[in-house]
């Protein structure tokens, strides 16, 4: 008997998906899918309890990415608002801008003017130690105040005398104490003293300032600069009564006793001419610090008179020479160089940013350099609003930053030695909105101290529970497609009965 025959049935259409582009039960969309949700339960799980976060305890907070993580030149902002405290700066600011400059009133004026001072955190105190008044003799005083977390300063009170005068001496605190390096003396020729002060335990204030026997200098200096390392100080340059000279000297910390040890010399300052020939290079009243590996030192003055030049020394990572700067040379890239150069100008050194400021003819300039992770300055910046004011036209001032604030005190203005200070904000405030390439920055909360930070945890921890919430939903809702489209029904029909 025959059997009949199954007949072909239907033909089977395979449902395309993506706008027709890929086969629904293929391997594309099935990778498209899982793309999809790899990256909202990263945004869900990750990416938003994060931003909730910072959005506690930051003032702004930035949703999206921008495209400066990709490349810098793309970071486009159209919009931008900035609060009024950055006054007339532009919005956003440049990387190391100083806000206009703030006198101080007249009764946070030192008690007399100085010049050539030299100026130094101590402590609780902050130090003017030594300088010339108004007719041009070394001073043994010492003025003090405290400057405040929010920049504010008290008056300035008499500190503890030097043993001697001194002006253009270096100063720095180091490992618990203050050291004064150098100097002219009474006789207005260079010194190879060191004075130490240690602040008292009970009221962190210097009582009583001795000669260091330890680190009495190899030779007699003044105007040299002195530079921090993590293993000691470096003492830059200087004059010897001749001429700028070009010594490099560093003090090493003992590890074993915490004290610095004799002057040890390290290579000398050196440049190198069109032909690449190495040649001595004296600074004196230049501005120096240490950076990573290097050595930095700008500004000041040589044989001619006040120089461009910026030099960078490489110091040394090998067993042998560990911590001494080995050599020393100058890009023949002229943008490594200041733009100008002053007599009697300073210069400080902020968040890794070299400032130079003021001096004769300057009109009160100042320019700021950001050099890169290589040690090399791409350019010097100048921007006209933080420029000192006609007022503040400043030379031979003693610069210290502290906290976000840079002071300028005493120094000689067109009128004479000043007993004058001023103030000014090293870090102006982000714009509170911004519009850019795909993202957008929004105010956020700002609650700082331990309660901002708690409340920060909470936020977090929140955002994450109710994304788990929302994941564990969108899972059962795809799982069980039926009982969901059901449901969506039920809803809608209720909400048109109800209408």
């Amino acid at each position: 008997m025959t059997e009949q025959a199954l007949g072909p049935g239907g033909t089977v259409v395979r449902r395309r998906a993506f706008f027709g582009l890929l086969d629904a039960n293929g391997w594309g969309w099935a990778g498209v899918k899982a793309t999809v949700w790899f990256v909202l339960i990263i945004m869900l799980m990750a990416y938003l309890p994060d931003r909730a976060l910072y959005a506690t305890v930051q003032n702004t907070i930035d949703f999206g990415v921008a495209l400066k993580v990709f490349n810098p030149a793309l970071d486009v902002t159209p919009i931008n608002f900035c609060p009024a405290s950055n006054e007339t700066v532009p919005c956003p600011a440049p990387a190391g801008t100083i806000l206009p400059w703030q006198p101080n009133p007249v009764q946070l004026a030192l008690p007399q003017p100085r010049i050539d001072a030299a100026i130094v955190g101590a402590g609780l105190e902050t130090l003017l130690v030594g300088g010339t008044d108004a007719t041009g003799a070394p001073q043994a005083s010492v003025f003090a105040t405290v400057i405040r977390p929010d920049g504010n300063i008290d008056a300035w009170s008499q500190g503890a005398p030097l043993p001697a005068p001194r002006a253009q001496a270096a100063a720095v605190f180091f490992s618990g104490t203050a050291y004064v390096i150098g100097g002219l003396g009474a006789d207005g020729q260079p010194t190879d003293t060191v004075f130490a002060g240690t602040p008292d335990i009970a009221t962190g204030k210097i009582t009583t300032w001795t000669e260091s026997t330890d680190l009495k200098l190899p030779a007699p200096r003044a105007g040299a600069t002195v530079a921090v390392a993590s293993d000691g100080i470096f003492l830059v340059g200087g004059t010897d009564g001749k001429g700028p000279v070009n010594t490099v000297w560093k003090s090493a910390l003992n590890a074993t006793s915490g004290k610095l040890q004799a002057w040890a010399p390290n290579a000398p300052l050196t440049s190198f001419n069109a032909s690449g020939a190495a040649q001595p290079a004296p600074r004196v009243h230049a501005v120096a610090t240490v950076l990573g590996q290097e050595l930095f030192v700008w500004g000041g003055e040589d044989a001619a008179g006040p120089t461009t030049a910026v030099l960078r020394g490489d110091i040394s990572t090998d067993t042998a020479t560990l911590g001494q700067v080995t050599r020393w040379g100058t890009s023949s890239d002229a943008a490594q160089n200041l733009p100008a150069a002053h007599k009697g100008a300073f210069g400080w050194v902020a968040n890794s940013n070299l400032y130079y400021a003021g001096g004769a003819g300057s009109n009160g300039e100042i320019v700021w350099a950001i050099p890169d992770s290589n040690g090399n300055i791409p350019r010097w910046v100048h921007l006209a609003a933080s420029d000192l004011p006609s007022t503040l036209a400043l030379q031979d001032a003693a610069p210290i930053v502290s906290g976000s604030h840079v002071f300028l005190v005493g120094g000689m203005t067109a009128s004479g030695a000043t007993t004058g200070t001023a103030r000014a904000n090293l870090s102006p405030a982000l714009p509170f909105f911004q519009l850019g390439l795909f993202y957008i920055v929004v105010p956020a909360m700002g609650i700082q101290g331990p309660v901002g930070q708690q409340l920060s945890y909470l936020a977090a921890a929140g955002v994450a529970t109710g994304d788990f919430v929302l994941l564990l939903l969108l899972g059962y809702a795809f799982n069980h497609k039926e009982r969901t489209r059901a449901f969506l029904h039920h809803l809608r029909n209720r909400r048109r009965r109800t209408a």
